[in-house]
């Protein structure tokens, strides 16, 4: 992943689920305006969720295989996330094979529930095409420093 948006897998089970944490900065340049300020981008309160998922195949297959996107069954953005909040993200294995894995979940901010993502449909590839399997390996390390401590 080039463009990091978890900051801290916090717990995961593998093969089943993953909560995993995007801390929020003022000092991040994908701000854009809303009605209640500075908000993030729709796209990235996903892409940050699919980020999660990628790390539970990714913690589940030992680095070997990654998710890559095909098809998200329902999303629903409820709230924004704005500059210093803290984005929890949690998901849940509906079903994985060698090939797929469907992966539902939900982005909190506090109490407040701001991402609704169900049935992402996502193919199994292997990982090491993608990014040096050492690369891999050390930012896991760091993602999971907090867990291990």
């Amino acid at each position: 992943m080039r463009f990091h948006l978890i900051d801290r897998l916090d717990a995961w089970e593998p093969g089943q689920w993953v909560h995993a944490t995007k801390l929020t900065s003022r000092a991040e340049d994908h701000w854009e305006p809303g009605p209640a300020g500075l908000q993030m981008p729709a796209a990235l309160i996903v892409e940050a969720f699919l980020q999660a998922g990628t790390w539970l195949v990714m913690t589940t297959t030992e680095r070997r295989r990654r998710a890559a996107l095909l098809s998200i069954g329902e999303l629903e953005l409820t709230e924004p996330v704005l500059p210093g909040d803290v984005l929890e993200l949690h998901g849940t294995v509906e079903a994985m094979s060698d090939e797929v894995a469907v992966v539902s979940g939900v982005g909190r901010v506090g109490d407040r529930t701001v991402l609704v993502c169900r049935d992402v449909m996502c193919a199994l590839i292997d990982a090491e095409t993608l990014e040096d399997p050492t690369d891999v390996a050390r930012m896991q390390d760091v993602l999971t420093r907090a867990v291990a401590a």
